[in-house]
């Protein structure tokens, strides 16, 4: 998008110049909290809803920041980054790099000497690496597999199903493969482990309205470890399958997994990893390369849709701070109806919400209740009732 043609527009914050597809941001007032901090916020966050994809926030002007500046800009850098954006912050003053460094945000967020270097460093060579890299073990993987096959009832004995038979083993089968018994069913550990660790990058760079947390990004290249394991275990032992199956049914999880997509991925990364449990090496690398693949394609092919939700909304009194959430609303592009108002000791509101793609409920709820200051005192999300 080319804003080039637009004027020059100012606000409280400074003026902002649109050139050659870039937006650039010039605060001049100190980013401390009371004002001009929160509003930065607000001005990021209306921008990237309109479109804009990447932000640069001139601070050659700006004489200080506190914690709530710092807190602003890093707010803005994750907000860009959901939408698939970028910001940048260009000619800090050295009081604001070196408040960047203490707080060990000089590593985080994109910092440049000069406007010209933030606008011409668009790509990100470090997660290009870091996936290029992930290709590129894939495909070692799954030369490994096919250079150093495990064939069962092959002359010296092939481990069937990874090495436990529950028999005895040839004569020459802990040496089936170059590395021997049990260092050959650890590299088939280690294919599960970083094939997972693959898949759950990609998905973590393409799910952007809804950051993965840590516990499941963890979660994924767990279990896929454990397929691997299992079936290592199993070989082609039937009373080993009947006794794992019997003790995975002791097993309750207590966390329910939202999202249909997150439940799909974790059952295809236990299976690439009873692929390399088997010691189907080239299966389980290629599988990992067609769903990382299938990961980002989907997310380009199928649009995101907004989310309908209902809102819960108890002030601290009987009245109840109406002007306040409305704003909140505003900011964040939230369409609302309200549904209920109840007043006893405590006012009560019900509102029917529905929320752009990439706008985090945690973060909305932040900003309504405004750390105690807002007049409310709880507020609740719960997807409506299908009738």
């Amino acid at each position: 998008m080319d804003d080039s043609s637009q004027p020059e527009r100012r606000h409280a914050l400074g003026a902002q110049r649109a050139t050659w597809g870039h937006l650039v941001l010039t605060p001049k007032q100190p980013l401390v909290a009371g004002g001009a901090a929160e509003d930065f916020e607000s001005s990021v966050k209306r921008l990237l809803s309109q479109g804009y994809k990447l932000l640069i926030a001139d601070l050659n002007a700006v004489p200080t920041i506190d914690s709530a500046g710092i807190r602003a800009l890093v707010r803005a850098h994750t907000s860009a980054g959901r939408v698939g954006g970028a910001f940048r912050i260009a000619r800090p003053t050295e009081r604001t790099l070196e408040l960047l460094r203490l707080a060990r945000l000089d590593t985080v967020l994109s910092i440049h000497d000069s406007i010209v270097e933030a606008k011409h460093q668009a790509t990100n060579w470090q997660e290009w690496l870091r996936v290029s890299s992930g290709i590129a073990a894939c495909l070692l993987i799954a030369w490994i597999g096919l250079r150093w096959r495990v064939v069962p009832g092959a002359p010296g004995g092939g481990l069937v199903g990874g090495g436990l038979t529950g028999g005895e083993a040839a004569p020459g089968a802990l040496w089936s493969m170059p590395w021997g018994y049990p260092f050959s069913e650890v590299v088939q550990l280690m294919s599960s482990a970083v094939i997972a660790i693959f898949v759950t990058h990609v998905q973590k760079l393409h799910q952007k309205d809804r950051p993965m947390n840590r516990s499941m990004e963890q979660a994924q290249v767990l279990l896929a470890v454990s397929g691997a394991l299992i079936m290592i275990i199993i070989g082609s032992s039937l009373a080993r399958a009947f006794g794992i199956a019997g003790a995975a049914g002791i097993i309750r999880f207590r966390t329910p997994v939202e999202d249909p997509k997150d439940v799909t991925v974790l059952f295809l990364l236990m299976g690439l990893g009873m692929a390399c449990g088997i010691g189907a090496l080239p299966i389980a690398a290629l599988g990992g390369l067609f769903l990382a693949a299938s990961i980002v394609v989907l997310d380009k092919v199928i649009a995101v849709k907004p989310r309908l939700m209902l809102v819960e909304m108890t002030a601290k009194g009987r009245e109840f701070p109406l002007a306040h959430v409305v704003s909140v609303f505003a900011q964040y592009g939230i369409t609302w109806e309200p549904l209920e108002l109840k007043q006893d000791d405590e006012a009560e509101m019900t509102y029917r919400t529905t929320l752009p793609p990439h706008v985090l409920i945690d973060e909305v709820t932040e900003a309504l209740v405004a750390g105690g200051t807002s007049g409310l005192e709880q507020v609740s999300w719960e997807p409506p009732k299908k009738s």
